[in-house]
């Protein structure tokens, strides 16, 4: 009389081939995982300029007050969610209005996940170059502080 079940090596080869199913699977998660963060970014990167575009759109129209010398850009991105009152006309007219600019500020996806926010970026102010960004009065431009390539071979600070 013959017994069932599966013999030690039919179990070994079995569990050879599921080893390499998964080494195999395991790069292709980590690559879909680095694309998630690069579109996060990429969304987060156009809200928040659009938002600081609108700022500089809103005082150079004189929506916003602005200080002799100021460049029309805000101070830091919390202002972007907390609103900027606005600059009211008429005679006797009390009535704040406040113009916000983003319902939150968007998180760098590849910052440490403890840092605020508005934290998470790299602040390039009016006044700095373009080739190095440095921060100041105002937040002219954003980028990442994360180390490092995309999968399109540009680092993620030049986005």
């Amino acid at each position: 009389m013959r017994s069932r079940g599966f013999t030690l090596i039919e179990l070994v080869v079995t569990l050879a081939l599921l080893g390499v199913l998964a080494m195999v699977a395991a790069p292709m998660a980590e690559l879909a995982v680095q694309r998630s963060k690069e579109q996060e970014l990429r969304v987060a990167l156009r809200e928040i300029r659009g938002a600081l575009d609108r700022h500089k759109q809103a005082a150079d129209q004189g929506q916003i007050a602005r200080k002799p010398g100021d460049s029309g850009y805000p101070p830091n991105l919390e202002v972007l969610e907390q609103g900027i009152d606005l600059v009211t006309k008429g005679v006797g007219d009390t009535t704040t209005r406040k113009l916000y600019l983003l319902r939150r500020v968007p998180r760098d996806p590849f910052a440490d996940p403890t840092l605020p926010a508005a934290r998470s970026w790299a602040l390039r102010s009016y006044q700095s170059p373009p080739d190095d960004p440095r921060s100041g009065d105002d937040v002219f431009d954003v980028h990442s502080k994360a180390e490092g390539k995309g999968l399109n071979g540009v680092p993620y600070r030049q986005w």
